[in-house]
């Protein structure tokens, strides 16, 4: 089941007397399940099509369909709704709350939905579990490392089970081990809860957790990679092996 459909995305800044276009006509589609990783150059419009697909911003013309709504024709406060209720973000900065408890940084998206306590608790226990932060319920973001905080900004975007979830550069501000421990937790809970996952990332490591790697090139598709049954280290070459054809990649776009 194809659950994001994007057909001609262009994406423009600027007026008519100086304009720069960064996505050019962009087609990709996406199935439920999937995990997606985006990377490319600098400059070649990966962050500019998280923010159209995701809807932080509009596309210019195109069109993009999220389990067939088209967001691109979406009012905004119809579009601010449907963000809420049926997408996930995890951005490189945490954007906890510091007056929060873990706990209530996680079930912030609950409190906008007439939900019973109990199953409120249930979905917290489930999303904390799986992420191994359940321990962490009491503390506050600044007596817990940016790892854990991480983890709970990705408890966050999953604990209302969105739609998709979008990720930009997720393992940005993460050391390696904080790095894989949240990308091994992120492929396993879209193993086991069949989230749809699309990150973009520049660290061959982090897309080699995914199932399909999409490359831009100068906004527009310049080559995809799927793992299939093949080992991580086999896809991770790959990958690189791609990034060096198209001369390296940016930490941003």
């Amino acid at each position: 089941m194809m659950i994001l459909e994007a057909k001609d995305i262009k994406k423009s800044y600027g007026n008519r007397f100086n304009r720069t276009e960064v996505l050019k006509g962009i087609d990709m589609n996406i199935e439920k399940g999937e995990f997606v990783s985006i990377m490319g150059a600098s400059g070649s419009g990966k962050t500019t099509l998280l923010n159209v697909l995701s809807s932080i911003d509009r596309v210019s013309s195109g069109h993009i369909q999220i389990e067939g709504a088209d967001i691109t024709q979406m009012k905004d406060k119809q579009l601010a709704h449907f963000r809420k209720n049926d997408l996930g973000f995890i951005f490189q900065e945490y954007n906890l709350l510091d007056t929060l408890t873990v706990k209530e940084n996680i079930l912030l998206p609950l409190s906008i939905r007439n939900m019973k306590k109990d199953e409120v608790d249930r979905q917290f226990e489930r999303v904390a579990g799986e992420l191994g932060i359940h321990e962490l319920s009491g503390k506050y973001p600044n007596e817990i490392s940016g790892g854990q905080q991480q983890r709970t900004s990705a408890a966050r975007a999953f604990i209302h089970q969105p739609k998709i979830i979008f990720a930009d550069e997720p393992t940005g501000a993460l050391d390696s081990k904080s790095a894989s421990n949240l990308l091994k937790k992120l492929q396993q809970m879209n193993v086991t809860s069949l989230s749809t996952i699309m990150m973009v990332t520049h660290d061959a490591t982090a897309a080699s957790y995914s199932g399909r790697v999409i490359f831009l090139k100068d906004g527009l598709v310049y080559s995809t990679l799927r793992r299939g049954g093949r080992p991580q280290e086999e896809f991770y070459k790959e990958i690189m092996n791609t990034q060096s054809v198209l001369g390296g990649v940016g930490v941003e776009s």
